[in-house]
């Protein structure tokens, strides 16, 4: 029944705050959602799309349309006078139509490609891992809030049951069994509750403030934050930084794979049809009409070395990934470690919290005997009361700092 409810809770954030209850699965969902840097997601995935395009045009012909006119101090010319030959003219004219296609270059094409895919998930898988990093952010402020709203309900009972023995004193005051004064100590004891509840008032708009912004959405004091009870035990999930690292080797893989085409021979095919004077017959000194048509093959045989050495770096660039890696998953496991012990104390406390308050109720059931019969003063009477009260702040207290040892756990393992 509990994770039908917390499925229900998680589906439904907008509708939750709309109905005054908010939970902190819904306030990651809405991060992850409205966060300025969520929108690059798109953005980079549609930037990837215009870069392949524009790489994918170089399969495609390549037409050209060239034109000149010159005049050269000089042209070729012949010792003797040839019949039906005449002279070049100085001035020459041309227009020609130039398509190169490409018939091979060893796939370097598609190696690019891939290679910008590559680029594209790890630049977003860079923008998953900023977004996870806010959970943190979220839980320091959505579990400080829990912690005022506990300490308000208390005060406000604490203030409810003093407001209660004014009017027990006033009795007490009227048939002389209570000196006049404690009223007045019970009293100040009750505007001293209002000021620490004006302090949690502020306390509490400063830090649903700070979760409005980060989740881009409207929480006020009219919202009732949920204390989160289940906890995901999936153990197949992971933090975003591990699949980043992986990534980053994976695109490191294809930059070698790139490097490895450019060597690979390159087959081009031609023509060319234009119309000059002269044309293609040098002897003609006449506009004619002409074409060429061919294929053209380059390769670079040795290159000294270069991309051997390209490899290697790129082989070093994977190694210091992996070492980078290796420490994010010995830091992790250091914090988690830490975490569990955390876990762990407070539990223990809150055993001994449930103790402590039985033993303060019993102590103030017996000073409330006393002050109605006059053996204690107020005062007394109120350091008693104080200290149950802060015994109950303390088990309350343990209970939202083990909720947020928990999610800090969660959030931590990757869940």
């Amino acid at each position: 029944m509990k994770k039908i409810l917390f499925s229900f809770l998680f589906m439904l954030p907008i509708f939750s705050i709309a109905q005054q209850t908010l939970t902190l699965e819904d306030c990651y969902v809405l991060v992850k959602k409205n966060y300025p840097i969520a929108k690059q997601m798109g953005l980079i995935q549609q930037k990837s799309s215009y870069e392949i395009d524009v790489l994918n045009t170089g399969k495609l012909p390549k037409i050209d349309i060239n034109a000149q006119a010159t005049y050269q101090s000089d042209v070729i010319g012949f010792p003797a006078t040839m019949p039906g030959v005449q002279p070049l003219n100085k001035d020459q004219y041309r227009t020609t139509l130039d398509v190169n296609q490409l018939l091979y270059n060893g796939g370097k094409i598609d190696a690019n490609a891939k290679l910008i895919e590559a680029q594209t998930k790890t630049q977003q898988q860079q923008v998953e891992v900023s977004l996870y990093q806010l959970k943190s952010r979220i839980n320091q402020n959505y579990f400080s809030v829990l912690l005022l709203q506990e300490k308000k309900a208390l005060l406000l009972s604490k203030k409810e049951l003093l407001t209660s023995k004014i009017k027990e004193v006033k009795s007490g005051v009227q048939f002389g069994a209570i000196l006049p004064s404690s009223e007045q100590v019970l009293e100040a004891e009750i505007i001293k509750i209002n000021q620490q509840l004006t302090e949690i008032k502020f306390d509490t708009i400063k830090l649903l403030n700070n979760l409005s912004k980060l989740t881009f959405s409207e929480i006020d004091t009219e919202t009732i934050l949920i204390q989160p009870i289940l906890f995901s035990n999936n153990t197949n999930e992971t933090r975003p930084e591990i699949a980043f690292y992986d990534l980053q080797k994976e695109q490191l893989e294809y930059s070698k794979n790139l490097i490895s085409k450019s060597n690979l021979p390159k087959i081009n095919a031609f023509g060319q049809a234009g119309y000059g004077n002269p044309g293609l017959n040098m002897l003609d000194n006449s506009f004619q009409t002409f074409y060429v048509v061919g294929l053209k093959a380059n390769w670079n045989v040795f290159d000294w070395g270069k991309t051997k050495t390209e490899k290697k770096v790129l082989d070093i660039s994977k190694n210091i990934v992996s070492s980078e890696k290796e420490t994010f998953e010995l830091n992790i496991k250091m914090q988690l470690e830490e975490q569990d012990y955390e876990i762990k104390k407070i539990e223990q406390l809150l055993l001994s919290d449930a103790e402590i308050i039985l033993i303060r109720e019993k102590v103030i059931k017996s000073s409330d005997a006393q002050l109605k019969n006059g053996v204690i003063t107020t005062s007394e009477y109120l350091v008693e009361f104080t200290n149950l009260y802060e015994a109950q702040t303390n088990q309350k207290l343990h209970e939202i700092q083990l909720a947020f040892a928990k999610a800090n756990y969660q959030v931590t393992k990757g869940n």
